[in-house]
């Protein structure tokens, strides 16, 4: 069954066509990757699922519901969540905080209520903080859970910034170069980590990598993008044997 659905996507930046036409469907309960050159349209294709963009035409659809009629920060509501190429954390909040930060959408108390501190916001704060402690021990961030993020090393960074995206509860869970900057060993972990989303956390996935290693290794579908046009689409093996993948990476005297 179709979870996110792109038809016919088109982004134009003045005379540059950014995505160039492109459909793809994401199933429930896949882990689904889009890789390809630098330049080549993948993080864009994110920003045009979170709304930081407006197509130039196309339509985009989650669980049936048309995602351009809604503004970016609607998004998460939907159960939609995502990390960033970039790091985005609050670097002087610890751990503990910054994972809270993603419980936000399911707030459900007044402004009044919040002021006064009345019985149903300590009630959402205990099952808020529950909801948090499970990330950080799915994640191995007992040690660092009242760390400031400015102290931490990358690796743990990028981890924090998943357990982010996790305590929102999504249901499509938008991975932007997870492995990126991580060492072997962090990367391994990545691996184990994605496919324990996936199967014991019920979570789709879909994600821009360009370690081929770990695309293979958790993937179900991949699909590949230059110039912001579909190049090939299917398992990893078929893609990484694909004349036009090969060409694009490594240009035509290779295929």
């Amino acid at each position: 069954m179709s979870l996110l659905e792109i038809k016919d996507a088109t982004l134009k930046f003045g005379g540059v066509v950014a995505v160039n036409n492109l459909s793809l469907s994401v199933n429930e309960g896949e882990v689904y990757a889009i890789v390809g050159p630098n330049g080549a349209g993948k993080s864009t294709v994110f920003n045009l699922i979170s709304r930081f963009y407006q197509p130039f035409s196309g339509s985009f659809t989650f669980e049936g519901q048309n995602l351009l009629d809604r503004a970016a920060d609607q998004v998460a509501d939907l159960g939609i969540a995502r990390t960033f190429q970039n790091i985005e954390l609050f670097d002087h909040a610890t751990v503990l905080q910054n994972l809270l930060v993603g419980r936000h959408r399911h707030r459900k108390t007044s402004l009044v209520e919040e002021l006064l501190f009345a019985p149903r916001v300590r009630r959402e704060e205990m099952a808020h903080r529950a909801a948090v402690e499970e990330v950080i021990d799915f994640l191995d961030l007992q040690p660092y859970r009242n760390k400031m993020i400015a102290g931490l090393p990358y690796g743990v960074r990028k981890v924090v910034e998943l357990g982010r995206a996790l305590a929102s509860g999504p249901r499509l869970l938008l991975l932007d170069e997870p492995a990126s900057g991580l060492s072997v060993e962090e990367t391994q972990d990545m691996r184990w980590w994605i496919d324990d989303i996936r199967k014991q956390m019920g979570i789709t996935v879909l994600m821009v990598e360009h370690d081929m290693g770990l695309v293979s290794s958790v993937c179900d579908r991949v699909l590949a993008l230059a110039d912001g046009a579909k190049l090939a689409e299917g398992t990893p093996a078929q893609v990484q044997a694909s004349p036009a993948v090969i060409e694009a990476y490594l240009g035509a005297g290779a295929v």
